[in-house]
């Protein structure tokens, strides 16, 4: 009997130890704004409605599927945020874990990071391509990114390198195109087999495997005067669940994404939610346009609108960074501020949200406070490993919270996708429905200005007034 109690006791203080530490490992950092991590959106908007609906659908029934894409630079590229994101999903819903989606064998080029939830084995050189270059010589998906085999054989190995989860994949998509018609293989186990079906109106080459796999090599059989462009590879199965892709280029703006072939790729994926973190490249230089930034992030997200009209957005606002000036000295980029309020703007004409990462942080010079706790790089941009696994902790924290709520169904929009790039000329419209502005955010009302336009005016007054146009999200 006082074995048990010993016991006993001896549990309790593991359990009381282990909430602690949960507590702690929340609240640990002071200059980190905890109270302010939650998802700003309008609670009536229908694609937000539809997400939140459609989650709790997939995660009590079992039946059908929900993919989420996340786009981004560098920080989505080192895969850890993304990846902590997508555990902390199937943690949480275990009997939910759908495919593992898109991918891209990053590391099959020389000096090009690769996430560490799958390992890539490449002996041949292959060309990069990636979208920040300013004249790609040769085609991009959904990726952003490609690599290119030419003049010789090449094998790409991938090695999924999650033992917890079971993405069960038994069919298998290389996305790609050659202009001499090399038909990828795959080689499973030792055994290479050819297509199941190739779809060359969207360049997709289809494998049906017999058994699941974890492990492949994408044989690419060029010879002389031949090349395969490989644009991404895309892991499914038949099982219902939600998928987590993330797509990540180092270095990738707003801009950059609209030198590829996004469409077909979109249809493939077919995005329920698409989280944005993009921005911290379009805001690096002085002459940050806040204008144009938001004009390029309406193209883009109409793009997506066009393939999935119910798909939901989630903007994350910029971490707050430094410019580096000198050698050994930095300057705050303010920069961070007026994408923060840009990403409000497009939450209220998209009918998303707005996860305020800058805010969360501590707001302008939080980096600094970052950098000394060991969460920030030397660089004062980028995070080190823990720092990106506590920012996809409080982004999924702020998530689950809006996701335990009672969700009614909500109104799904149903036409058909236009076949060409749509146009954003029904987004430059002023919404007649304006909302305040969060506090901190509001401008005082400037005096008003001549109607006659004047022939040395410039374009800034312009810019000004279109940027004010949109109204925000309530507080």
């Amino acid at each position: 009997m006082n074995r048990l109690k010993f016991l006993a006791l001896i549990i309790a203080v593991c359990l009381t130890t282990s909430a602690t530490n949960s507590i702690f490992a929340q609240n640990q950092y002071s200059f980190v704004q905890y109270s302010a991590n939650r998802l700003h959106y309008d609670s009536t908007s229908a694609p937000m409605q539809f997400l939140f609906q459609k989650w709790q659908r997939v995660t009590s029934t079992g039946q059908g599927n929900l993919n989420i894409i996340h786009i981004g630079g560098s920080h989505v590229q080192a895969g850890t945020l993304p990846n902590r994101i997508r555990t902390n999903i199937y943690n949480d819903y275990p009997k939910s874990i759908g495919c593992r989606g898109l991918l891209f064998p990053y590391s099959a080029a020389a000096k090009c990071n690769n996430p560490s939830d799958y390992k890539v084995h490449c002996k041949e050189k292959m060309i990069l391509t990636r979208n920040v270059y300013r004249q790609p010589e040769h085609p991009m998906g959904l990726c952003g990114i490609a690599v290119t085999a030419a003049n010789t054989p090449s094998r790409i190995q991938i090695i999924l390198n999650e033992p917890k989860y079971n993405y069960n994949t038994t069919r298998l998509t290389v996305l790609g195109r050659s202009p001499q018609g090399v038909v990828p293989r795959l080689n499973c186990g030792g055994a290479e087999m050819h297509p199941s079906y190739i779809d060359t109106a969207n360049h997709r080459f289809h494998f049906n495997l017999q058994s699941s796999v974890d492990s492949f090599e994408v044989v690419l059989p060029c010879h002389e005067n031949q090349e395969f462009t490989l644009q991404g590879i895309y892991l499914s199965n038949r099982q219902s669940g939600i998928t987590y892709s993330s797509i990540g280029v180092n270095g990738a703006a707003v801009p950059d994404y609209f030198k590829c072939s996004l469409i077909n790729d979109l249809r493939l994926l077919r995005p329920d939610l698409v989280i944005f973190g993009i921005g911290i490249n379009d805001a690096h230089g002085k002459d940050f346009d806040s204008v144009a930034f938001k004009r390029n992030y309406l193209r883009l997200c109409d793009s997506i609108k066009a393939v999935s009209p119910n798909c939901a957005f989630i903007f994350i606002t910029n971490n707050d960074c430094y410019r580096k000036t000198g050698r050994r000295s930095y300057s705050v980029n303010t920069n961070g501020l007026l994408v923060r309020e840009v990403c409000y703007r497009l939450a209220a004409i998209t009918g998303g949200a707005v996860w305020d990462q800058f805010e969360i942080m501590g707001g302008l010079k939080s980096m600094a406070q970052w950098q000394n706790a060991g969460l920030a790089q030397a660089d004062k941009v980028h995070f080190t490993r823990s720092g990106y696994q506590l920012i996809g902790d409080l982004f999924y924290q702020a998530l689950d919270r809006e996701l335990q709520k009672d969700w009614k169904p909500a109104k799904v929009v149903n036409h058909k996708p236009s076949r060409q790039e749509p146009s954003t000329k029904h987004l430059e419209t002023k919404d007649s429905k304006e909302r305040p502005l969060p506090r901190g955010l509001r401008r005082k009302p400037k005096p008003q200005e001549s109607r006659t336009p004047l022939r040395n005016q410039t374009s800034t007054t312009t810019k000004k007034i279109d940027s004010d146009r949109f109204p925000y999200l309530p507080e």
